[in-house]
């Protein structure tokens, strides 16, 4: 069982109690330390909550960082986009290894700072990316391996959500937090829902974005922020997607979407029927599986926490994650390297930074621009 502090991810936060779920939900994880807010009482009540000891608790990262060193596996970077890059530096460079919560940084001057720490220091890094997690759409990327689909020519992806328009139950406007209502180099909804598009189209078909074009606007309550982006992305080996995401996108939750079509077929993953995958051949004929059917992947027992019919969801597919993270950990203190067909490393990590910051740009200049 590895050995795991947080820093950042308080019970206040949107992702702290998900990482904290599934990072112990099959026993590879233990969280023992942490610097969870940086308000005292969020702070406390956290540790108390989850049962981390208070002594192991800290009020400022670099405490955690100088008095928790030798005695942790590693540290989970759970605090809002626009700190990861300083507290990632200051983890590697104090010899632990590290697991960031996406996006990596807000822009690609930073990736790279980052990039050149963790090749300076030669230290473990992954980036989370939990819809990878899903039995189906490891089933997805299975199918694409195998060749079912054909040559794989287009893939359509979209991430639409409602949050910043939709009011609540007595008319009262959307409070997201302060750090996602400023844009910087990238805007956040690109760091937020355009970097989980980006890692889904390369983690499933294993090409890579060379060229882009985007349009961004603001159709929301908070004109201060881009809350809504469509572009077009050319991939190596020919391939064309189409990507959309939105949180402005009135009646959708949280509509995460996967199209992918190719020269023998195409197959269709939604987050909301996240068990089942839809596929379709060149004469026609339309399929539904789940994790009962003739499957590769996700009939496995550590995707099968409970059978088929009691749906797998966000949380266990996170853990799906966590349990890769702990290969790869497992892996790294062996060797001094690890390799995952699941784990998102630095490389993919900054190459999702330099295609939305290309994005950007393009919607600026409305022209096609390289990533």
């Amino acid at each position: 069982m590895f050995k795991i502090a947080f820093i950042g991810g308080g019970i206040n936060s949107a992702i702290g109690e998900v990482h904290r779920a599934a990072s112990q939900m099959d026993g590879f994880f233990k969280l023992v330390a942490g610097a969870f807010s940086t308000h005292d009482a969020v702070n406390r009540a956290t540790a108390e909550t989850w049962g981390v000891s208070l002594e192991r608790t800290y009020a400022d990262y670099k405490d955690l960082l100088a008095k928790e060193k030798g005695k942790l596996d590693a540290v989970v970077i759970l605090t809002p986009t626009d700190f990861h890059k300083d507290i990632i530096v200051d983890a590697l460079r104090a010899g632990f290894h590290v697991v960031s919560e996406k996006s990596l940084a807000t822009s690609v001057q930073e990736g790279e700072e980052i990039a050149k720490v963790i090749a300076e220091t030669k230290g473990f890094f992954c980036t989370t990316y939990n819809y990878t997690g899903y039995p189906m759409v490891r089933e997805l990327k299975q199918f694409i391996e195998d060749g079912k689909l054909g040559k794989i020519q287009q893939v359509q992806v979209e991430m639409p959500q409602e949050g910043f328009m939709r009011l609540g139950v007595q008319g009262e406007p959307p409070k997201p937090q302060a750090w996602r209502l400023k844009d910087t180099v990238i805007p956040k909804i690109s760091l937020d829902l355009g970097s989980h598009l980006h890692n889904m189209v390369y983690f499933l078909t294993g090409e890579r974005p060379e060229r882009i074009v985007a349009d961004q606007s603001t159709f929301g309550l908070f004109p201060q922020i881009v809350d809504n982006v469509g572009a077009l992305a050319k991939y190596t080996n020919g391939v064309r997607a189409q990507i959309w995401f939105s949180k402005t996108a009135l009646g959708n939750r949280n509509g995460l979407r996967i199209r992918v079509y190719g020269s023998e077929g195409s197959a269709e993953w939604f987050q909301l029927e996240p068990e089942t995958l839809k596929t379709c051949d060149l004469r026609g004929h339309v399929s539904l599986c789940d994790r009962t059917g003739e499957v590769k992947i996700a009939n496995q027992p550590r995707y099968n926490r409970f059978k088929a019919g009691h749906p797998a969801g966000f949380i266990e597919a996170f853990a799906n994650y966590y349990e890769d993270i702990a290969d790869c950990l497992s892996q790294f203190q062996k060797t001094g390297t690890f390799k995952s067909k699941y784990v998102c490393g630095i490389k993919t990590s900054l190459e999702g930074l330099a295609m939305m910051q290309a994005a950007a740009k393009s919607a600026q200049t409305d022209k096609w621009e390289n990533v």
